[in-house]
């Protein structure tokens, strides 16, 4: 997995797109969201279950849907190849305190599964030099 976040986050476009059948699962999403690393802010566009385009902030009055917000080593441990307990989940996540999860909720539950398994798309990088 690459060494900073930024980078990892950066990659979810090749990560996502490359996988048909998680492209196909999120087809009917298209949706802006917001992934925070720290204190780096990333803005994911999803269209049509591709990832368009994740832009880097900071960002002044930019709109998103739904937002996900966690630590620096949440996330590394969130991406890990085998993630400990309380971090091989966004819900577990927040529900332990190392994540916030807010904004509109509906697209999110909505498309539950494809946006769990997109965020947890940098766990193939685990492991590779």
């Amino acid at each position: 997995m690459a060494a900073d976040v930024a980078d990892t986050v950066a990659r979810l476009p090749e990560l996502v797109n490359a996988d048909a059948a998680l492209v196909r699962r999120g087809r009917f999403l298209t949706t802006r969201f917001l992934l925070e690393l720290g204190e780096a802010s990333h803005l994911v566009e999803i269209d049509q279950g591709r990832v368009a385009a994740v832009e880097r902030g900071p960002f002044l009055q930019r709109s998103w849907a739904f937002a996900v917000r966690a630590p620096e080593d949440a996330w590394r441990r969130f991406w890990s190849a085998e993630p400990p307990p309380g971090y091989h989940d966004i819900f577990a996540m927040a529900k332990r305190g190392a994540a916030r999860i807010e904004g509109d909720w509906h697209p999110l539950m909505a498309n539950l599964r494809y946006v769990k398994d997109v965020l947890a798309a940098p766990r193939r990088l685990a492991g590779r030099s």
